[in-house]
């Protein structure tokens, strides 16, 4: 029989932990609805941006008639040989499967393109310790996300493959507070790289977020740009119904919304829908020019802000599950406890009467 003192130890031990779990679940409920609202704002300008480009290609030659070459090399189609994943993971744990569940579904794309050379883009702690311990650095030096600006522009470094699957950047301590120009200055990068013909298309994988119950983790083709509007989803795992089921009541205990992250588009999704014939006083090359950049831009940031938001979800319903469990075994050590102390006083009452019963 253990020790009723022992018993009594570890029961204060699990309800200190208890006691932190809790705090948890409650800070990361605070901060999704701030990443929730974050989301909210960022989409009607992403909402009109999509239509202006909607309305554009509607109403302006996409591809040279002469050529056939497209307007701005962001459309251009090649042959994948040399692709560009970034993967978006989060900075910290405690977070359940989240972080595990991302880099397996890189993984998986990885094995998918097998016989490609493919360049990684981590963000986030976790997915880059992962990264690092599976796949090398690129020879060129790593670059911040402060230096990426300044060298878009700069030739391509003439030196070797470190491996067919390389990290060719790293980006830390990013998502605690996501601002647009460092997606921005990401996509920068990224145009560069595929204007120079060094990259043949880009994926981002990470967690897509609607709402707590509402999100998916997919991996996604930003460049090239197929179809304006129309996410390119190329893998996608769903929540199970039990995830759903846990994510709820995490939700309700903590008070957060279920509300979707989608919105109502308004009066951005109206925009362009007349059947006029606009007279743009620049040409459609100027046009692409400087729209694309910006929809990639936004592309990224509506991906690393979404993240963000699923990251929260999860280390809330983690820490909810975490308190549940630590509430049971709490349960269970008193009863152990109780069983131990009563098992003590009858085996007291046995001695007391046994020496009575000899005098």
């Amino acid at each position: 029989m253990p020790n009723i003192l022992d018993i009594r130890r570890r029961i204060r031990s699990v309800i200190n932990t208890r006691q932190i779990t809790k705090a948890m679940k409650m800070v990361s409920a605070a901060k999704l609805r701030r990443a929730q609202e974050r989301a909210l704002a960022a989409r009607p300008y992403a909402q009109m941006l999509t239509n202006v480009l909607k309305s554009l290609v509607a109403r302006a030659e996409i591809y040279d008639p002469e050529t056939g070459e497209p307007k701005h090399p962001l459309l251009a189609q090649r042959e994948e040989k040399n692709i560009l994943l970034i993967v978006v993971t989060g900075d910290k744990g405690l977070a359940g499967a989240f972080n595990a569940n991302i880099t397996k579904a890189a993984g998986r794309f990885l094995d998918s393109k097998t016989g490609k050379n493919i360049d990684i883009e981590a963000v986030g702690r976790k997915g880059r310790d992962f990264l690092r311990r599976r796949f090398p650095a690129a020879k060129v030096q790593t670059k911040s996300l402060a230096e990426l600006a300044e060298s878009i522009d700069a030739e391509p470094a003439a030196e070797e493959r470190a491996a067919a699957i390389q990290i060719t950047g790293e980006h830390v301590g990013i998502l605690g507070k996501v601002e647009f120009s460092q997606a921005s200055a990401l996509a920068e990068n990224v145009i560069g790289r595929y204007c120079r013909e060094e990259i043949d298309a880009v994926y981002v994988v990470f967690n897509e977020f609607k709402s707590v119950i509402a999100q998916r983790l997919i991996v996604e083709q930003i460049l090239p740009i197929e179809q304006i509007g129309q996410p390119a989803v190329r893998l996608t795992e769903e929540l199970t119904e039990e995830e759903k089921k846990k994510a709820k009541e995490a939700a309700i205990s903590a008070g957060v919304g279920m509300h979707t992250t989608e919105g109502e588009a308004g009066e951005a999704s109206q925009f362009g829908t007349a059947q006029v014939d606009y007279i743009y006083e620049q040409s459609p090359e100027e046009l692409f020019r400087a729209l694309l950049p910006k929809y990639v831009s936004i592309q990224i940031f509506r991906a690393l802000l979404e993240s963000v938001a699923a990251e929260h979800a999860a280390r809330m319903t983690a820490m909810d599950s975490a308190t549940s469990n630590a509430t049971d075994m709490i349960d269970s050590l008193t009863l152990v406890m109780n069983r131990a102390r009563q098992a003590k006083i009858t085996k007291e009452i046995i001695e007391i009467v046994s020496g009575a019963a000899a005098m």
